[in-house]
């Protein structure tokens, strides 16, 4: 069984992409498992919320919008690179610290490009704290074999139950884990079912909490968490997400071809699959597709 999103303009199927979903109830009981879901697969930013908890093991101290901000991918205005700038400080470091590569920001209304806008900044800032919280060398925190990577990794294992089954070098050069879409929806659930006083907890409450600092405002992700309380979701490159409700449902979908414009969609029926609806997932999970600046067809989920 598979999924496929239909791009339809003016009555006729003008695109498809197929997509990997995997959804389960607040049990942790199977719904939904459609494709691949038990093969590695490359997650990419949807593991941020994990590299944050192996960084708070270590020692980091955040709170709130900035932990938030650390498990960001995000839109690069100015309050992100405010609060970027307050982690880099807080740690006694400047911009030049910042190992990620310069990019321009998701937010069009910014132009400027810099480290600071590049939307993975926020865990680069507190991986750099971390590094200064330990005595740990700064110039290296993103080799493998350096302290901070070998926690993270050793977390990701934790809560995936996995061993990595290949590590590569994700878009902002920080160590990329694939594993399975299985293990990350068990690793969601960890948040989502963890004690009060956990870290875990001080995660998942931070991210739902201040949902434009994971993404940023009028992002899709931001949007989901707002209509529907008690989500936690982050998005990952190539048309990767991954999200968990305060009741342990969670789930992830994966597009086969990276398209992002098929990714919130495919979330959305994820979302459906589990019984949840609100105000406006309707739009998100069938946005309309233009034609001379008007709706002349949507983007339509078939589960096969």
């Amino acid at each position: 069984m598979s999924v496929v999103v239909e791009v339809v303009r003016s009555g006729f199927v003008e695109s498809t992409h197929q997509a990997r979903m995997l959804t389960v109830d607040a049990e942790g009981r199977l719904i939904e498992t459609r494709g691949a879901v038990h093969v590695p697969a490359s997650p990419r930013s949807s593991l941020k919320p994990l590299q944050a908890l192996g960084m708070l093991r270590a020692g980091l101290e955040l709170e709130d919008e900035l932990l938030a901000l650390a498990c960001a991918s995000h839109s690069g205005e100015p309050f992100h690179v405010d609060g970027v700038m307050k982690i880099l400080a807080g740690a006694g470091l400047e911009e030049t610290a910042l190992r990620c590569p310069e990019d321009h920001p998701f937010d069009r209304t910014v132009t400027e490009r810099s480290r600071v806008h590049m939307n993975c900044s926020g865990k680069h800032a507190a991986m750099l704290a971390t590094c200064v919280a330990n005595g740990w060398p700064t110039e290296t925190y993103l080799e493998p074999g350096h302290p901070l990577q070998r926690t993270i990794r050793e977390t990701v294992e934790e809560l995936t139950g996995e061993r990595i089954a290949a590590t590569g070098v994700d878009g902002c050069g920080a160590p990329l884990h694939y594993v399975s879409m299985l293990g990350v929806v068990k690793a969601f659930r960890a948040y989502a079912l963890s004690s009060p006083d956990s870290y875990e907890r001080k995660i998942f409450d931070a991210m739902r909490t201040h949902p434009e600092w994971t993404s940023g405002t009028g992002r899709p992700e931001a949007t989901l968490m707002r209509a529907l309380p008690g989500l936690m979701v982050k998005a990952g490159a190539e048309a990767f997400d991954a999200f968990v409700f305060e009741d342990g449902r969670a789930g992830t979908v994966k597009v086969e071809d990276g398209s992002q414009r098929a990714r919130v969609a495919v979330t959305v029926a994820a979302l459906r699959s589990l019984g949840f609806d609100a105000p406006g997932l309707a739009e998100l999970g069938a946005p309309a597709v233009l034609g001379g600046g008007r709706p002349v067809g949507e983007l339509r989920v078939r589960l096969r």
